[in-house]
Parts: structure tokens; C-alpha cells; sequence
């Protein structure tokens, strides 16, 4: 019999998600057509943003924002060193440089405190990442931005569904309350699936109007943007250097699907992630990251940090060979050799990220997990951890 597989993260899709791509499928619009601004609507209904713009993955969401916010060769962008590489990737890509801001090692989001550390004249942007789906402190982020004329631009992939209280009230990641522009991922790890699929909000008409631009090889046909009105109904400029980014109709036609399970899914990785602090609660082998006052995570990842990390090869290793789908969540940005060969970072520089990177696990978490399967990992790790040490 074939060992059950669990990874450390997987997608959900029922017979509605299915009925629903179908449908898109067999309609005359497989692409460009009405389920793009339909599923943009209804996220923005969601968050509470005003605008949305759909895009072919979270990379793409990045980059466009960057561009959208005028970042350019010559500028300096900064984010966390513990996060996936898009984050600070989007910056290079517009011929900027990115700067790291280490991470606070309470909450593992980036610290504002070295944020203000990192500002220059020639900060232009500034991406802070919900890590794991935890709220990063944007009020605080934001007003060190306004200061310098810095544009925020949350990356949000891991905190769909997130809320933090601010000013007395509870708002969700997304509705750019402290920020000019917000991007989500929709790959099937992540809270709501649409294969491939990212999206950029904002409260701006300028940007969106500048999103949508270069979501489409830099062309828009927007009879108030054009600079030429003299042609034709056919007519279209091509106004700026852009890309294909587009995301197709069957995929929106998921996501519309999917964004009306997302409490439900958010409630059982929150549920699971409760049941994993029970289980682990009065160990002397784990450090577990607190959820911090006025927040609520949705929780895309649930990451534990080893009090011994020199055991962590081989209790990463022999728990994926007992089918427990562990990962590592993030290799610091600054160490990848793309990093040190261009921007000469190198090994001691964040020094709260790279003991957070020594240490860490993900455990696996995703909305068809079951507590029988919650209880097999951590069984399974604290067995690893006893044999190995």
C-alpha cells in the first residue's frame, strides 16, 4: 500500500470550482473577456480596495507595481530578507537596487526600525511581506514612508484573508489603508487557487489606470489616455515598454469559485494551526512565533524553529521519507548567489534572518488536512528530534 503523502501546502477544488471552469471553458471568452473584471470586483468587494487588476502570477503583480510606482534604474527599493526572492526580484527588474531590512525576531516581519536604517535619497518604494500571513506594523511602515515620499507596496501573497486593528477598527490586508498598492498570489498553495494568478490592488486611479497598462504590452485603448483621438474606434497606443501578464477567464472563473470558500478555509488553517500549538505547547524543542496583538493571520504557512538546529537535516530528512511534505520557508534573500555576486551581500549581514533561517521548519498546512494528519506530523517530528539529538 502507497505511504499517504502530506505536503506542506496544497489547493482545494471542489465540483463547484470545477462546474465553474467548465463553464468558461465552453463560453466564447477564454481570455480578455468579462470574468477578469468580474473576479477583480469581487476581491475588491472583499478587501475593501477600490481597484483591482489581475495578472498572471504574484511575480508579475510585483513587478507591474514597482513599475506602476515610477521605480527605475538608479533607485533603490527595500523589503525583508526572509521571503521569497519575487519580492526583492521586482525591484532588480526595473533596474533598481534592492535593499534588505532585517527582520524582527518576534514576529519575523520586516522591522521598521531597520527600515529607517536602510532609507536613502534614493528609496523609491517600499515592499513589506505579511510573512507566513501575518500583518506587518504598516501604520508605523506607513508613516516612515510618507516622511521620504516613499510608495508602500504590500506584498500579501501569504495574507489573503489577514485583518489587523488599526485606529480602533479592524481592516483586512488588501484594502491599502497603508499602502499605495497591495499584490495577492493565487498559487495553489496559497488561500484561494486560480493554477497560476496574482493580482495588484490599489485605492489610486493613476495606478490602476498604469496596471492595466502594463499588464498588456504597455497598450491601452482608453479613450482618456489616448494621445491621438483622431483615429479610428480600432485605434490603440502603445504608450509604455510593458509586458503579457494577462490571466485568462477560466482562471478567474476558479477564483470567483474559490473567494467564496475563503473564511471557511481560513477558519480550519486557523483551527490547525491552534491544534498545532496544543500539541507542541510545553516543549523544550521548539520556538513557535506568537500571533501578535490586534492581528489575526490567515496563516498560509506555520513555521517552528528548532532549539537545536544542528539536527534539522536529518530530521527534515526522515520525516519527508516518512511522507510528511516539511520545507524551509525562506533561504534569506541576501545569501542566493544571484544576491552576493550583483549586490555583494554576504553571510552576517541580517543577522536576526539568518538565525531564524538556521532554525526554521514548515509544518504542513492546508484546508483538507485533518487532526489525525496534524497529530502524525507532530508525533512524527518530536520522534525525529528525540533520535537525533
Amino acid at each position: 500500500m502507497k505511504k499517504k503523502f502530506i505536503p506542506y501546502g496544497h489547493q482545494w477544488i471542489g465540483q463547484d470550482d470545477i462546474k465553474a471552469v467548465v463553464k468558461a471553458l465552453k463560453s466564447d471568452w477564454l481570455t480578455q473577456g468579462p470574468l477578469i473584471k468580474a473576479f477583480e470586483d469581487a476581491v475588491c468587494k472583499y478587501t475593501g480596495a477600490k481597484y483591482a487588476v489581475a495578472v498572471a502570477n504574484g511575480t508579475a503583480a510585483l513587478h507591474v507595481a514597482c513599475l506602476a510606482a515610477g521605480l527605475g534604474r538608479g533607485d533603490e527599493g527595500i523589503t525583508s530578507p526572509i521571503t521569497f526572492v519575487a519580492s526583492a526580484n521586482c525591484m532588480a527588474l526595473c533596474g533598481a537596487r534592492p535593499v534588505l531590512a532585517d527582520i524582527d525576531p518576534d514576529t519575523l516581519n520586516i522591522d521598521p526600525g531597520e527600515v529607517e536604517k536602510k532609507v536613502t535619497e534614493r528609496t523609491k518604494v517600499l515592499i513589506p511581506v505579511h510573512f507566513t500571513g501575518r500583518p506587518c506594523d504598516m501604520e508605523r511602515i506607513s508613516l516612515i514612508a510618507k516622511k521620504r515620499n516613499i510608495k508602500v507596496i504590500e506584498d500579501a501573497a501569504h495574507a489573503l484573508g489577514s485583518q489587523y486593528r488599526s485606529g480602533g477598527r479592524w481592516m483586512k490586508v488588501g484594502s491599502c489603508e497603508y499602502s499605495d498598492m497591495a499584490i495577492l498570489s493565487f498559487h495553489p498553495v496559497k488561500h484561494i487557487t486560480t493554477g497560476e494568478g496574482g493580482m495588484v490592488l490599489t485605492n489610486n486611479k493613476e495606478y490602476y489606470e498604469q496596471l492595466m497598462i502594463y499588464r498588456t504590452h504597455g497598450i491601452t485603448k482608453s479613450q482618456d489616455l489616448l494621445r491621438n483621438t483622431d483615429e479610428g474606434e480600432w485605434y490603440y497606443e502603445m504608450q509604455k515598454l510593458g509586458l503579457n501578464y494577462r490571466i485568462t477567464d477560466f482562471q478567474c472563473a476558479l477564483g470567483i469559485e474559490q473567494l467564496k470558500k475563503l473564511e471557511r478555509f481560513v477558519a480550519k488553517r486557523r483551527e490547525l494551526v491552534k491544534l498545532y500549538g496544543d500539541l507542541l505547547a510545553g516543549s523544550d524543542k521548539f520556538t513557535l512565533v506568537k500571533e501578535p496583538q490586534d492581528t489575526r493571520s490567515s496563516y498560509h504557512l506555520f513555521v517552528i524553529m528548532l532549539k537545536n538546529p544542528d539536527i534539522r537535516k536529518q530530521v527534515y530528512r526522515e520525516m519527508r521519507s516518512k511522507g510528511i511534505g516539511l520545507q524551509v520557508h525562506y533561504v534569506p534573500v541576501h545569501l542566493h548567489p544571484y544576491y552576493t555576486d550583483t549586490f555583494g551581500y554576504r553571510h552576517g549581514d541580517y543577522p536576526n534572518a539568518e538565525k531564524y533561517y538556521r532554525a526554521a521548519l514548515t509544518l504542513p498546512l492546508f484546508p483538507a488536512m485533518t487532526r489525525k494528519d496534524a497529530e502524525y506530523v507532530v508525533k512524527t517530528l518530536n520522534t525525529a528530534v528525540k533520535k537525533h539529538e
